[in-house]
């Protein structure tokens, strides 16, 4: 199964590996990211910010991770960030009702029935607890935010669950001191919490991870006939409506059969699509999953899901949602400042349209699109720009002042590139070390080097080799990586 390969290389080449796991009492849904991890996490931020971020000149801020009891009852995450759970009242289990009902019964449930239909479903089925066949307590909301103490009084403070309503207090300000027209964006990179009742699949669901989440305010009045439209106009994206067929029509036809509710949240889905299909995720297993009203979150008017097929089945990866006015009205009669704006000659109150995109799974289904095994290798085929490293730098052997070439020859790229330096084992081996962790090119420095300033370019993919003079090595790399 993919999914144990790509936690066995995570693992073992220390891309990901679980927080604390010296310790027994380590709580689960909580991992560290390693060196290689780092540097392809960053990569996929940068090609983020490049697509999507700068592309539409959007703004980008950095918010605290811990907001006032306010902004949360303003954003109704006290009321309804909820999960129903069920107790077991013999073992004390505690497990996610509406997954735990699914599974037994072999059933999609959805996670926003009122609790008595739990309890019924439960009832009805005879469902007992799994780990000791005793009878459960009535199912219960769980509220999965982190309270936080603050300051000697400890007062009630909450980690963030999502980094938007940073954007969304922080929106005033920023239209005033950035200069603001509607519409735009506004994005920013972070981590959220979340208390999960039961966390498992490594990557996929954590209590600590990453998102990089858009926020794009915009007049309501003005998303049909919007000017960048015509950009996407004739570019198609699949659609999977309730009956789980998936539709692929052009942006267009979406927006004429009234799939898509406007050409502003087509442009945005269109150019979602654009940014993935450059991630090395085969494009004929990504989907937009249109959410019917009980699927939908409380703040959300229109969704769409954008998923990518992997061994586990459809995950999400970006959440697309219509917030409409709900954060900032919200916000403004809460907090009791006047958050409309000028746009134009009108005074609004802006909606807002929501890309909501968690990282680690992100991150997880491009692992497992580009991992494969082919001639005894296993291979990692990530696109160069993603690569934890884009070159590797080996000495044949060690000897002959071949390690003292390489390393100079690494001293001189590094500042350019992402260089590896590797002198330990068979060439072949040190190959295949790199092949598993993506890189895509590695340079070798032989005994033909000492005679002709020249040095072996491996390609990963092809495994073809070239040999290069050192002089002209940034230059060539330069045009490789552009």
């Amino acid at each position: 199964m993919k999914y144990e390969e790509i936690q066995k290389l995570f693992l073992e080449r220390g891309f990901f590996f679980p927080s604390s796991e010296i310790y027994p009492d380590s709580p689960a849904g909580f991992w560290d990211y390693g060196p290689l991890g780092v540097s392809f996490r960053n990569k996929f931020i940068d090609l983020w910010r490049k697509e999507l971020v700068r592309r539409d000149d959007m703004l980008e801020i950095d918010g605290s991770q811990i907001l006032s009891k306010n902004v949360f009852v303003a954003s109704g995450h006290l009321e309804n960030f909820s999960d129903p759970i069920v107790n077991c009242a013999s073992c004390n289990s505690v497990f996610r009702a509406d997954r735990m009902i699914s599974d037994i019964l072999g059933k999609n449930l959805s996670e926003k029935l009122p609790t008595d239909l739990y309890d019924k479903y439960i009832s009805d089925n005879n469902i007992n607890c799994p780990n000791c066949n005793n009878k459960f307590s009535l199912v219960s909301n769980f509220n999965m935010m982190y309270k936080v103490g603050i300051g000697p009084k400890q007062e009630e403070s909450f980690l963030r669950p999502e980094t938007c309503q940073t954007i969304f207090v922080d929106f005033l300000r920023l239209f005033k001191t950035m200069r603001i027209k509607l519409p735009i964006g506004i994005a920013q990179f972070g981590k959220s919490f979340r208390n999960e009742i039961s966390p498992r699949q490594s990557l996929l669901r954590l209590r600590e991870f990453y998102q990089a989440e858009i926020e794009v305010f915009f007049n309501p009045a003005k998303v049909d006939n919007y000017s960048k439209f015509s950009s996407i106009s004739d570019f198609e994206i699949p659609i999977c409506l309730d009956d789980e067929k998936i539709v692929v029509k052009s942006c267009h036809d979406f927006v004429k059969d009234g799939i898509i509710p406007n050409q502003f949240i087509a442009y945005y889905l269109a150019i979602l699509k654009q940014f993935f299909d450059k991630t090395g995720i085969d494009t004929s297993k990504m989907r937009f999953r249109k959410l019917l009203d009980d699927d939908r979150a409380f703040y959300s008017s229109h969704a769409f899901d954008f998923e990518v097929l992997t061994s586990l089945g459809w995950i999400e990866l970006v959440a697309c949602n219509d917030r409409s006015d709900f954060d900032l009205s919200r916000h403004s009669n809460l907090s009791g400042k006047d958050i409309t704006v000028m746009d134009d000659e009108s005074k609004i109150l802006p909606n807002v349209f929501e890309i909501s995109m968690g990282i680690e799974r992100s991150l997880y289904s491009i692992f497992e699109h580009s991992f494969k095994y082919e001639d005894q290798r296993s291979l990692l085929t990530l696109k160069s720009y993603l690569s934890p490293f884009f070159i590797a730098i080996f000495p044949l052997v060690n000897k002959n002042n071949l390690p003292e070439l390489a390393h100079n020859i690494y001293e001189d790229l590094k500042l350019d590139f992402n260089v590896f330096y590797d002198e330990s084992g068979s060439i072949g081996r040190r190959y295949r070390r790199q092949d598993e962790i993506g890189t895509p090119f590695c340079i070798t420095v032989d005994f033909e080097t000492l005679e002709s300033e020249t040095v072996t370019l491996r390609n990963r993919d092809s495994m073809e080799q070239i040999r290069i003079p050192i002089k002209d090595l940034k230059v060539k790399l330069q045009d490789i990586k552009l």
